[in-house]
């Protein structure tokens, strides 16, 4: 639809606007400079797409945080620039960039929960869209890391599964912390650091107790 339209040299943003007016923003080279698979979606399992996911159209964007990219209800996307135009979260302190960060978490078992004596599986997922995760690591209580066992991920701009197995048989019982971090696919470490989610994404590495009896 770029290419019909005819981008002219000096749009560096992109602006979709839904149907109620919101409106979200993000450099016009995300989509043009390389090969991602940005669509207009009008379909969802070939049947029209439903009034609750964006009906009669809903942009996606691979690799960007869906607060400066992701519109449901989609009426119409413009050409502008960074300068001249701030979207709906930007007036509201978030970041106009929203690349998506390198993050993994623990899905089982969950905090607080408890655990028998023996090998203990330990899973979840870690995503780094258009980076693609290289490895992921348990701790347990501060311990050295650990490498987990990665599925095949369908795609570097999806999630990929992975498992650990927690050798916790001769373990003396009680409360354990588990912590999980990811590398992403250009060797770069997921930051240890927590941070809430404004204005640029949550970090840290997710972290959970539980109780081996």
């Amino acid at each position: 639809m770029l290419d019909i339209a005819g981008v002219q040299p000096g749009a560096t943003q992109i602006v979709p606007r839904s149907v109620d007016g919101w409106t979200a923003g993000f450099p016009t080279e995300w989509v043009t400079g390389q090969e991602r698979d940005a669509l207009i979606a009008v379909k969802m399992d070939d049947q029209p797409l439903p009034t609750v996911h964006g009906y009669p159209a809903r942009l996606i964007v691979p690799g960007l945080y869906g607060y400066v990219s992701a519109t449901k209800w989609l009426t119409e996307i413009e050409l502008t620039t960074l300068e001249a135009f701030d979207a709906y979260w930007i007036r509201l302190g978030w970041s106009k960039l929203g690349p998506i960060l390198t993050q993994s978490r623990i899905d089982v078992p969950s905090d607080g929960s408890n655990v028998a004596k023996g090998i203990v599986p330990v899973a979840g997922v870690a995503w780094a869209p258009e980076r693609g995760i290289s490895a992921v690591e348990i701790s347990v209580d501060g311990e050295a890391w650990q490498p987990a066992t990665l599925a095949t991920a369908i795609s570097d701009k999806t999630w990929v599964q992975w498992r650990y197995d927690w050798p916790a048989g001769d373990l003396p019982g009680g409360p354990y912390v588990l912590r999980v971090r990811a590398t992403d696919g250009l060797g770069t470490l997921q930051e240890e650091g927590p941070s809430p989610p404004a204005p640029d994404g949550a970090r840290g590495y997710h972290t959970i107790t539980v109780d081996v009896s």
